[in-house]
């Protein structure tokens, strides 16, 4: 098994865990205890991630909202293959942490660069442009991250975000994110059921 397989199979185990854990939190409980699971994008959407940046030959990757960096090794396991390099930005450093422990264990962690703050103002900060982005933090920065994304998008780059379908309850929220994407001449999107519903808008300027 490779090292890239053997931290997926650890995060794939600990994501199970936190759902047999969730079930046995009560309710009022249970806004803390989100704060601690690894809420995987999971292996399809994963899987998916990994064959688009090697179709787009990516070259700079943007990642707003590491977490606990599931999505992170995908991303990198596509970047260390084609020589592109993940720039992933998450505010909480602990999680950032964990997330740089696991990709050094599966030798992906020179193909990322961590930044730790805020991701609206750190899009400022990173220079771009971008190939392909991922979008997987809170559901409310989704459509002021895509304004401040769309200038610093190469041409055809790509932007995905995740949560569009489901859990259920932010599904009103990523719908103003789905119509201000399509109000957006500059940009073809779909909607696929993957995962949790991914939402891949592509850069036509």
């Amino acid at each position: 098994m490779s090292d890239f397989a053997t931290v997926l199979a650890a995060y794939e185990t600990r994501a199970a865990d936190d759902l047999q854990r969730m079930r046995q939190v009560p309710f009022e409980q249970m806004l803390s205890f989100r704060e601690e699971m690894l809420l995987p994008v999971g292996p399809e959407a994963g899987a998916f991630l990994d064959h688009l940046a090697r179709g787009l030959k990516a070259k700079r990757i943007l990642e707003l909202g590491t977490s606990y960096g599931y999505s992170t090794l995908w991303l990198a396991n596509a970047a260390a293959a084609i020589g592109a390099k993940v720039f992933t930005v998450d505010i909480a450093k602990h999680k950032q942490d964990y997330a740089r422990s696991q990709l050094e264990q599966a030798g992906l962690a020179k193909s990322v660069e961590f930044v730790c703050g805020d991701a609206l103002a750190m899009i400022d900060e990173i220079d771009g442009p971008f190939d392909l982005v991922l979008l997987d933090l809170w559901k409310e920065a989704y459509v002021p991250a895509l304004e401040k994304l769309a200038p610093k998008l190469a041409p055809g780059g790509t932007i995905v975000a995740d949560n569009i379908l489901f859990p259920e309850e932010v599904r009103d929220v990523a719908a103003l994110y789905r119509k201000r994407v399509r109000e957006m001449p500059e940009m073809s999107t779909v909607l696929l059921p993957i995962g949790q519903g991914l939402e891949v808008s592509r850069w036509r300027a």
